[in-house]
């Protein structure tokens, strides 16, 4: 019979603890939130030299 391997834990990707089964992959409440106002800030976004489309109209206006 084939043992089974466990993969190996990654630290939180914050700060570098061990992550906690509860906010994995993140140590705690904090650096989950912490992650998420990256998100919200646009701190992960991709930069790039394309121009928007200003044609494309916003959802919600008509005509």
């Amino acid at each position: 019979m084939a043992e089974r391997v466990r993969p190996r834990a990654r630290p939180c990707p914050l700060c570098g603890r061990p992550a906690v089964a509860r906010f994995r992959p993140f140590c705690s409440r904090r650096c989950a939130d912490g992650d998420l106002g990256k998100w919200i800030a646009g701190d992960y976004r991709i930069p790039t030299d394309e121009v928007p489309d200003l044609e494309e109209e916003e959802p919600g206006q008509e005509g």
